[in-house]
């Protein structure tokens, strides 16, 4: 088995048009949070780039980008590993992030048009059912899809931009405990739209705190629930 661990077939060959730099950044960046690159997991420049179609170049930019981003730890003498989060980061990403989606759903209830609650119903079916399902990967982007646009709903661009920056890696954290979240994330999100709905701020501060606070919650238990 490739030390990768990636099933031949499972990551598209890259086309050359275009900066090729940037497509690879992406691709695994894509990969590490979906998990399909397991936090932990060996990173061989050679069978990346096999995988992807392109030369060790690209690939080895692309492992120190991540390095200095925090995505990917590189080990003298050892090679590439993706990193392993520590309860200390994930709880102060989560933190913030509970910071900017509490502000976010205020907001949201003081601005959202009819057609943004009739766009925050969909997308709340659509995660709804992916959770039925059970396909994680689904659950994961409809849970991201649903907090973006509870941000756009907000119209505030610059807490769209700060929340941006902590959104993959969020998706990060909340992957290996979509399962567990089921549709009891979904059931608080139907309650954030009421909230919205009847345009009381408080209320939906309130939910979206509780929320955020439930999968912060659940992700310091995963090993206990594993």
């Amino acid at each position: 088995m490739l030390s990768t661990g990636l099933p031949q077939g499972a990551v598209p060959k890259l086309e050359r048009p275009g900066p090729l730099r940037e497509r690879v950044y992406d691709a695994l960046l894509e990969l590490i949070t979906t998990r399909t690159l397991r936090p932990g997991q060996h990173l061989v420049e050679t069978e990346l780039a096999s995988h992807l179609g392109v030369s060790r170049q690209p690939v080895r930019e692309a492992l120190q980008r991540l390095n200095t981003e925090g995505w990917v730890d590189l080990r003298p003498a050892q090679g590439a590993f993706v990193h392993e989060p520590t309860e200390d980061e994930a709880d102060q990403l989560l933190v913030v992030r509970a910071l900017l989606e509490t502000e976010a759903a205020r907001l949201a209830a003081a601005n959202a048009p009819a057609k943004g609650l009739t766009r925050l119903v969909e997308l709340c079916e659509e995660g709804e059912q992916a959770v039925a399902d059970d396909e994680v990967d689904a659950v994961v982007a409809a849970n991201a899809a649903f907090h973006a646009y509870v941000m756009t709903l907000a119209g505030n661009a610059v807490l769209a931009e700060l929340a941006a920056q902590v959104d993959r890696r969020v998706r990060w954290y909340y992957t290996p405990i979509a399962r567990t979240r089921g549709i009891q994330s979904w059931h608080e999100h139907r309650e954030l739209i009421d909230a919205i709905a009847a345009r009381d701020e408080v209320r939906a501060q309130h939910v979206m705190r509780v929320h955020t606070e439930h999968t912060r919650t659940s992700y310091h238990q995963r090993a206990d629930t594993a």
